[in-house]
C-alpha cells in the first residue's frame, strides 16, 4: 500500500489574497494572483523523493458564489499544475469542491458529498491508488481541514496562516506548524518547530 500527503491548497500551498469588496483574505481570483508561498517546491519534492503521492484536496466555493466562472477556476489549476511540473513536483490528483451551502448558482448550491470536512476525495483516492490511510497525512489550515482528514483516518496537521485565523479553534490536529515547510519536516521526523497538540 501507499503513503499519501493530503494538501489543503490556498493558505498552504499558495498564498491568500486580500479581497477588497469582502475585506476578506480568499482564494486566488485570477491568475496573476496565484503565488506560491516561500519553499514550497523544495518542501514537495522532499515529500515526492520520501516515496508520498502526492494530492490537492480544496473547496473552491467562488463560482457557485458567483463571484467566479468555472473556467477561471480551472484555468488558476492548470498554472498551479504547470509551476509544480516546471519546479520537480507532481501531483497525483486536484480534487475541487466547486459546491457551497448557501451559493446561488443552480446545482452548485446546497449540501453535496465533496465538501470538506467530509472525506469523500480522500476516500476516493484511497480506494483508486491502494492507500494506507494511517500512514498518510491531511495538511491544512482550517478546523474543517483538520476534521476532513479525521474522519478519513489520517494523520493531521495544522498550518497556523494568519490569514485565515478566524476558521481555526475548534479543532485538534496531531500538529501544528507555522507553514508546510514545519508540516514537511513533521511528516519526515525532524520538525523541532513542529509542535504536538497533546490529547486529552
Amino acid at each position: 500500500m501507499k503513503r499519501a500527503v493530503f494538501l489543503d491548497r490556498d493558505g498552504v500551498i499558495n498564498e491568500l489574497v486580500l479581497n477588497p469588496q469582502t475585506g476578506e483574505y480568499e482564494s486566488p481570483l485570477s491568475e496573476n494572483d496565484l503565488k506560491i508561498a516561500p519553499e514550497v517546491f523544495l518542501s514537495l519534492r522532499r515529500l515526492k523523493r520520501a516515496g508520498f503521492l502526492l494530492f490537492v484536496v480544496s473547496n473552491q466555493p467562488n463560482y457557485a458564489k458567483g463571484k467566479a466562472s468555472l473556467e477561471l477556476l480551472q484555468g488558476i489549476n492548470q498554472l498551479l499544475s504547470k509551476q509544480m511540473v516546471d519546479n520537480g513536483v507532481k501531483f497525483s490528483g486536484y480534487f475541487y469542491c466547486f459546491h457551497h451551502p448557501d451559493g446561488v448558482v443552480k446545482d452548485y448550491s446546497g449540501e453535496c458529498l465533496c465538501r470538506k470536512p467530509k472525506p469523500y476525495f480522500l476516500l476516493e483516492a484511497q480506494k483508486k491508488y491502494d492507500i494506507d490511510m494511517r500512514q498518510s497525512w491531511l495538511v491544512g489550515d482550517q478546523d474543517g481541514d483538520v476534521q476532513c482528514g479525521q474522519a478519513a483516518g489520517v494523520k493531521t496537521i495544522l498550518v497556523n496562516e494568519t490569514r485565515s485565523g478566524k476558521k481555526r479553534g475548534e479543532s485538534m490536529p496531531d500538529y501544528q506548524v507555522a507553514n508546510l515547510t514545519e508540516g514537511v519536516k513533521a511528516i519526515l521526523g525532524g520538525g523541532r518547530q513542529a509542535w504536538r497538540v497533546l490529547k486529552t
